[in-house]
């Protein structure tokens, strides 16, 4: 079964309180692939294994927070493995809980207590399934990551900056 070109999509999610929750997307392949496999959701990663040549976030430290695989389903940090598993799940990562009702031609969504769903979700192992990656900055590197991804100039990022204490 040969796959051509393997890759993840990395989505990093920039910590900074200034950066407001912004995200940046970054394909991984090649060798950096390979670094990525039989990881954890909750592993730290250098960010020298995340983007190509002068894009590459080294300094960075990067947590792992989860992901999805091929069809969309979600990495839940609480099942062991690779494989998908079929759950009975509450309110929380891989289900949202909300039911919609339709009262005098309206649609009203609901949370009600207590309930639950089975479904398929995806162990918390990196395999060859997974498509998207999601990573947290932990320790942040000498160049921000608006410049590194060429949104800011260098100038601008040579200025002292709030991520030092």
């Amino acid at each position: 079964m040969a796959r051509s070109e393997q890759a993840f999509k990395a989505v990093i999610n920039d910590t900074r309180p200034s950066a407001g929750g912004r995200a940046y997307a970054v394909d991984i392949t090649g060798s950096n692939y390979n670094h990525f496999l039989g990881k954890k959701i909750g592993d730290a990663v250098d960010g020298m294994f995340v983007g190509e040549g002068d894009q590459s976030l080294s300094g960075y430290k990067l947590e792992i927070t989860g992901g999805s695989d091929v069809t969309g389903r979600p990495m839940r940090p609480d099942l062991d493995g690779a494989g998908v598993k079929s759950v009975l799940v509450s309110p929380g990562v891989g289900y949202k809980g909300k039911r919609y009702v339709k009262k005098n031609a309206q649609v009203y969504r609901y949370k009600y207590d207590g309930i639950r769903r089975r479904r398929n979700l995806r162990g918390n192992v990196i395999s060859q399934d997974t498509r998207q990656i999601n990573l947290k900055v932990v320790e942040a590197g000498n160049r921000t990551l608006p410049v590194i991804f060429g949104l800011e100039e260098e100038a601008a990022a040579e200025t002292p900056s709030d991520e030092e204490e």
